[in-house]
């Protein structure tokens, strides 16, 4: 994977909040939901209107009659040629019989206005 320069569309840097790797052009952190003051005071930043092109949304339940099961959520990131790109374990646990779990994934995209693009 190649990390594009600063200034760049796709640059990221950490959250000083929660450590996250973030776009370098984020005003509020998508992991932990903090306002960044990077570009001004924090009462001036307004987050843009973000696009969500993608949004799922799924749950289980463990039935009441079976033991206990272990799960892992891995979320893959692939480019056009099928290549991947990123690879995360996101979280794991178990659930015990009647438990339920839901997950959620979304995918939010903001214009990179005033960037080069990555070729």
């Amino acid at each position: 994977m190649t990390v594009p320069n600063a200034g760049t569309a796709g640059a990221t840097r950490a959250c000083p909040h929660c450590r996250e790797t973030i776009l370098e052009s984020a005003v509020v952190c998508p992991a932990c939901n903090h306002k960044l003051r990077y570009g001004g005071p924090a009462a001036e930043l307004v987050a843009p209107a973000a696009l969500t092109p993608l949004r799922v949304e799924g749950s289980f339940r463990n039935p009441a009659d079976s033991g206990a099961w272990e799960y892992s959520m891995v979320l893959v990131i692939r480019n056009e040629r099928g290549e991947e790109i990123a690879r995360r374990l996101v979280g794991v646990g178990a659930m015990q019989p009647g438990e339920q779990r839901t997950f959620s994934l979304s995918v939010e995209m903001n214009p990179a206005s005033g960037k080069r693009t990555r070729h």
